[in-house]
C-alpha cells in the first residue's frame, strides 16, 4: 500500500500529479495551517513575458493560525481576471478550445466560497483529462493527531500504508525524523521528476508551469507526457548523497 502525502494546490504542476498516479491512496492534507503566498493559493502560466503569477485572493487578516480547509476566498470575482488571462495567453493553442469552457465552469466560485473546495475541484478535472484513477482522501476526516513527521506517520498508519512516497521539498525535515516511519515498517521514499519538455506557445520552453499549460498545448496526450518525467524514487540514503554533493 503506497501512499503519498500534501497539501492541496492551485492549478498545480506536472509533477504534482505524477506523485498522485504512482501510489495507491493520494491524502491531501488539508488540516494543518496556511501559508500565505504558498502555492495553496497560486500558481503560474506562461505568457510572452515568461511565467507569470495567478493568485486567488484568500481571508487572511484576523485569521492567522486558520487551517486550509477554513480558507475562504475574499474575492469571488477574481475568477474573471484569471480566465481572461489564460484565454488571452493561451487563446491560439492546439487544444484551448476543447477545456476552456469546462475550465470556466469549475473555476467560477460562488461568494464565501473555500479555496480547498475550489482546489479539489479543478484536481479532479484534471485527474479525469490525465486518465489518473487514484482515490483522494482528506486528513480532516481521518481523525490522527500530531505534527510534522508524527502526523504523516499516523496517517500512513491510519490507512495501512507499507510505503511512504514523499514530495522531496519535504526531506530538510523528514530525513532527520524518518526513524517515526521506520519504526512502524512503513518504507519511505522521495518522489524523483525530470520535467519532460513538449510543445509550448512563446518559445524558449520553460519548465514548471501549471498544468493548463500542457494541456492546452498537448491534449490528450498531457497524461503520458506526465509520466514521461517520472523517475525511481530516491531512497533516503541516496537523496542524503545527492544532497550532499549538490
Amino acid at each position: 500500500m503506497r501512499i503519498a502525502i500534501a497539501q492541496s494546490t492551485y492549478l498545480p504542476w506536472l509533477g504534482y500529479f505524477d506523485l498522485i498516479d504512482q501510489v495507491d491512496a493520494f491524502v491531501i492534507l488539508d488540516h494543518v495551517q496556511f501559508e500565505k503566498q504558498s502555492w495553496q493559493q497560486r500558481n503560474r502560466i506562461k505568457t510572452p513575458a515568461g511565467l507569470q503569477w495567478l493568485t486567488v485572493p484568500v481571508i487572511f487578516r484576523g485569521r492567522f493560525g486558520q487551517s486550509i480547509r477554513e480558507v475562504e476566498i475574499r474575492d469571488c470575482q477574481f475568477w474573471r481576471k484569471h480566465l481572461r488571462s489564460i484565454e488571452v495567453n493561451y487563446h491560439r493553442a492546439r487544444f484551448f478550445d476543447d477545456y476552456f469552457q469546462a475550465l470556466t465552469e469549475r473555476l467560477t466560485c460562488d461568494e464565501h466560497g473555500h479555496l480547498l473546495d475550489l482546489n479539489i475541484r479543478l484536481i479532479e478535472w484534471f485527474m479525469g483529462i490525465l486518465e489518473i484513477r487514484t482515490p483522494l482522501f482528506f486528513s480532516s476526516r481521518l481523525n490522527v493527531l500530531g505534527k510534522r513527521t508524527e502526523l504523516l506517520a499516523n496517517i500512513c498508519s491510519s490507512l495501512g500504508a507499507t510505503t511512504y512516497v514523499s514530495p522531496i521539498g519535504s526531506a530538510a525535515y523528514l530525513l532527520p525524523e524518518i526513524d517515526l516511519l521506520e519504526l512502524r515498517s512503513i518504507e519511505v521514499q522521495f518522489h524523483n521528476y525530470q520535467h519532460p519538455e513538449y510543445r509550448q506557445m512563446f518559445p524558449p520552453f520553460r519548465s514548471h508551469a501549471c498544468i493548463l499549460d500542457l494541456i492546452f498545448n498537448e491534449g490528450s496526450r498531457s497524461g503520458a507526457l506526465v509520466r514521461q518525467g517520472r523517475g525511481t524514487p530516491f531512497l533516503p540514503q541516496e537523496l542524503e548523497l545527492a544532497l550532499e554533493s549538490a
